[in-house]
């Protein structure tokens, strides 16, 4: 890398790595970290509890157009930092809830801070200003943030066994002020104002947007990434239940789930060093069999114990590429015309299904138990394959 890439790295991409890293542990893995312990504190079920996330990603992703359009429009700085800054205030007032309507009003607010400054709007503004180097950027910022849920799981978990769940998320909070909000004013500045890297057409009429989310094309890649979605996050919500019930102590579900973190990095490097060989379309079809591998290994791990480590290793590294690629197969499949729009809007729908699946999962586990549960996350990642493998079918005709 030259002397110039590699300055730009330095000042834009690496700060937005960490302060990802601080905000996703904070904002949203704070969540599944802490469900068990708002259960057992304020004796509301699954299903309630899980319905306050799910409210949450919907509003996250009603507002994920709004925000990739703010990007185009060149203020990400503004966007990235209030997300940040407004979700350490509100992690507070989370603190502090002692009613469920308190405890969904501070969700529902909580997901228009993430709209503003987890992935996708760091995403969008690493494909406007970094150009050719763009992928290269978002691979590294989740090499790095991949780590969040490394970070909060245990975290979570032993602040709140010392000084209670309240306590640990005030500590979440001053993370992201103290490291998250001022890295994202830094690196988001720096990226406005560097001359040489190359931005996005942005269409005066949205036109030529609105075509393309019309198209078959852009509903295949839809369903493919929602059906995804579902999948890992019934899985991550409701892992540590899921584990309980299969009778994993709690200190090994806990070292599990957070091995997802460095499976998903090693995953990423994997993705890197077959870059050069396969096509991405390939390597995103590979991820949704690892996470049909994955469901079907946790399934059979109440059988055989040691399937959990091929799950943890299927599911991480799986998922792990998939965050990357998602807006690399959307530039390259839809072209990069509005890109803020088009990849705000496929961040919506892969953003609904993130949001019911927590709620889908307490649905299917009260039916039909947990083994229902996993045998559903099977079949949304072979529904993500087929989907996948029919937008490169019509994209190639």
């Amino acid at each position: 890398m030259s002397a110039a890439p590699s300055r730009i790295f330095r000042r834009i991409v690496w700060p937005l790595a960490v302060a990802e890293t601080i905000v996703w542990a904070a904002m949203y893995y704070s969540f599944p970290a802490l469900l068990l312990e708002w259960e057992k504190d304020f004796g509301w079920s699954k299903t309630e509890l899980t319905g306050a996330l799910t409210i949450s990603l919907l509003v996250s992703a009603a507002s994920s157009p709004i925000a990739g359009r703010i990007i185009d429009h060149g203020h990400g700085r503004i966007l990235l930092t209030g997300g940040a800054f407004s979700g350490a205030v509100l992690l507070v007032l989370l603190s502090q809830v002692t009613t469920l309507w308190q405890f969904y009003a501070v969700w529902v607010l909580l997901g228009l801070a993430m709209a503003g400054c987890l992935y996708d709007a760091c995403f969008a503004i690493l494909t406007h200003t970094m150009g050719d180097q763009a992928k290269r950027a978002i691979t590294l910022v989740t090499l790095v943030a991949g780590l969040a849920g490394t970070v909060s799981f245990p975290s979570a978990n032993a602040l709140a066994a010392a000084f209670g769940w309240r306590t640990a998320l005030i500590v979440f909070a001053v993370a992201i002020i103290a490291v998250a909000v001022p890295l994202f004013w830094h690196s988001c500045g720096r990226a406005h104002t560097q001359p040489h890297v190359s931005t996005l057409p942005v269409g005066k009429k949205l036109d030529a947007g609105m075509r393309l989310i019309r198209s078959p094309l852009f509903w295949c890649l839809a369903l493919c990434f929602i059906t995804m979605a579902v999948n890992h996050g019934v899985i991550i919500n409701h892992l540590l239940p899921i584990l309980d019930t299969h009778g994993v102590h709690k200190e090994t579900a806990i070292l599990a789930i957070s091995m997802i973190g460095p499976m998903q990095v090693a995953g990423r490097l994997a993705m890197m060093a077959a870059d050069r060989h396969v096509s991405t379309s390939f390597i995103f079809m590979t991820c949704t069999l690892a996470a049909a591998i994955a469901s079907f290994s946790l399934y059979g791990s109440t059988a055989v114990p040691a399937l959990l480590v091929s799950f943890v290793l299927f599911q991480g590294a799986g998922h792990g590429v998939v965050s990357i690629l998602r807006p690399i197969i959307i530039a390259e499949y839809l072209g990069r015309q509005d890109f803020g729009l088009v990849s705000g809007v496929l961040a919506s729908i892969f953003l609904v299904g993130f949001a019911f699946a927590p709620t889908i999962g307490s649905v299917i586990w009260e039916w039909g138990g947990y083994n229902q549960v996993i045998i559903f996350t099977f079949v949304m990642a072979i529904i993500a394959f087929v989907a996948l493998v029919a937008a490169r079918l019509i994209a190639k005709r």
